[in-house]
């Protein structure tokens, strides 16, 4: 029997860190929803804390498997401690002032804002799980809410093609500006992972290197 030869993929791999279960597993039904372009693949890393993404952020970047590193968090509450400390973080690894803006996809001021938008226009103005569980059981039929495994499962089971492309339309409406609350840029990650232009990742790649100044 002849040796077979490893598969060798031509897809661009892009890695996204995520920040906790709730941003894995979201990010990990749209994928497989398949509403994205098949010319990706896509890796999600789990890093289970905001205190562990600028880590795994910069393993992920200097271990040179993929094209692109994206992290996808929230903001929590002001002052935002936490979030700019990740930013604060990704600014000094790279060397470059605006680095992070680059890379990281944000929810104010949880990624709940982003997953309700599949349903509702409301804005959610505070991350506290007690205080959202009616909205997620209003349109997910999810009890108590309180980011339990199982429950976020269930949650992700009322995302479908459908919902996504409401999502959409509402998310493009939102500030981008991450100290406003009710925003996201969101927009930023399906709108390059939907493209076959891939320029969009050696643009990145080039703003975070500090290249794009170079040429100047």
């Amino acid at each position: 029997m002849a040796n077979r030869l490893p598969d060798i993929s031509d897809k661009h791999k892009v890695c996204i860190i995520c920040e906790g279960n709730e941003e894995y597993k979201y990010l990990e039904r749209l994928n497989c929803l398949h509403v994205w372009n098949d010319i990706y693949d896509i890796s999600l890393v789990n890093a289970e804390g905001n205190g562990n993404i600028p880590a795994r952020y910069q393993d992920r970047y200097q271990n040179g498997a993929y094209e692109v590193v994206l992290v996808f968090c929230d903001t929590e509450k002001k002052p935002y401690e936490q979030y700019e400390d990740i930013k604060r973080k990704i600014n000094e690894f790279h060397g470059v002032d605006n680095a992070a803006d680059e890379v990281v996809i944000f929810g104010n001021p949880c990624t709940m804002q982003i997953v309700s938008k599949h349903w509702t226009d409301e804005i959610i103005k505070r991350p506290a799980k007690a205080t959202n569980a009616p909205l997620i059981e209003k349109y997910t039929g999810v009890k108590g809410y309180k980011g339990r495994a199982d429950q976020i499962d269930k949650v992700m089971e009322s995302i479908g093609v459908d919902n996504y492309n409401d999502m959409k339309e509402r998310i493009v409406k939102m500030p981008q500006d991450d100290h406003v609350d009710g925003s996201s840029n969101f927009s930023k990650l399906f709108g390059k992972l939907e493209t076959s232009d891939v320029q969009w990742m050696n643009r990145i790649n080039d703003n975070i290197e500090g290249l794009e100044d170079k040429k100047e």
